[in-house]
């Protein structure tokens, strides 16, 4: 096993306690590395993968019927090993809402003209990124990091927001900076040129990675509900999907209301299920009154 991804702090922990990290990668059945793999903290891999036996996947599909072959692409193996080992390592949960969206559309619509006017497309997801960007700075526990040896909470004195774009060549995660700090009309003309340089392979280092929490969107293609994968080092992942009518009694009057899913990934080792629970309403009742978000 070779192409072993482990931070030069993980590399000197091996030096310094001669673990083999090519032996340690095999034996795991993995090939990205932290620290407490190297300090004996991790949790054990299946017995299979720690033997180095990989047979209950190695398997000839060819022996069942006609097969192709397509290599993944350098992104996308990248991507496989951090959410594989994301997985492995944190003891993620998931919390799900969901959020009025009759003002916002409300809103977009009167905005429309003069966003227009500006050459940008005023979306959805602007206004989550507003409302994300508000609730890291309401809760401050959600802005931070954990650290390698789990001993130490890094809280951060930015507010910077990962998109999650689906390309052809894998998923990117562009970083809008400073997203507390900008409209909403600014917001979303930065969304449209990351989502579009990202498909074009055309971001710059400096546009990704740093992110305080990610956005993972599909309410373009559908579905109810997910569970997205924690981006580390980052403690939480906000899920979108597509915008249903729900029915909504006001006393004996139903009222049908439009409504969007909202799907909360968090590291359970910092973040408790009542905090995930305020931190979402909270998100949700930006959404619901998406005027706060302008003062």
């Amino acid at each position: 096993m070779t192409d072993i991804t482990a931070s030069p702090s993980v590399r000197k922990l091996a030096r310094e306690k001669g673990v083999d990290l090519a032996e340690l990668a095999r034996s795991l059945g993995r090939t990205t590395l932290v620290r407490e793999d190297v300090s004996g903290g991790a949790a054990p891999a299946p017995a299979a993968a720690q033997a180095g036996d990989r047979s209950y996947w190695d398997v000839d599909h060819a022996q069942y019927g006609p097969v192709t072959e397509e290599p993944t692409s350098r992104i996308a193996r990248l991507s496989a090993r951090n959410l594989a080992a994301a997985q492995a390592l944190i003891p993620a949960v998931t919390h799900h809402d969901r959020a009025d969206v009759s003002a916002l559309e409300a809103l977009r619509k009167a905005w429309r003209p003069e966003a227009e006017a500006q050459g940008v497309k005023l979306t959805a997801l602007a206004f989550h990124v507003a409302a994300l960007a508000r609730a890291l700075r309401a809760f401050p526990r959600f802005n931070a990091s954990l650290s390698p040896d789990g001993e130490t909470l890094i809280l951060k004195g930015y507010v910077h927001v990962g998109i999650a774009v689906d390309t052809p060549h894998g998923l990117l995660v562009p970083v809008i900076r400073d997203a507390d700090r900008k409209g909403l009309l600014a917001i979303a003309a930065e969304i449209a040129d990351l989502a579009a340089r990202a498909n074009a392979r055309k971001l710059g280092p400096d546009e990704m990675g740093g992110a305080s929490m990610t956005i993972s969107n599909l309410g373009g293609i559908g579905g109810t509900a997910f569970t997205p994968i924690v981006n580390p080092p980052e403690l939480a992942i906000l899920g979108l999907t597509r915008t249903e009518t729900v029915t909504v009694w006001e006393g004996e009057t139903p009222r049908p209301v439009p409504m969007v899913p909202l799907d909360l990934s968090y590291d359970h080792r910092v973040i408790n299920g009542a905090d995930a629970a305020r931190f979402l309403a909270h998100h949700a009742g930006l959404i619901a009154d998406p005027r706060r978000m302008t003062i």
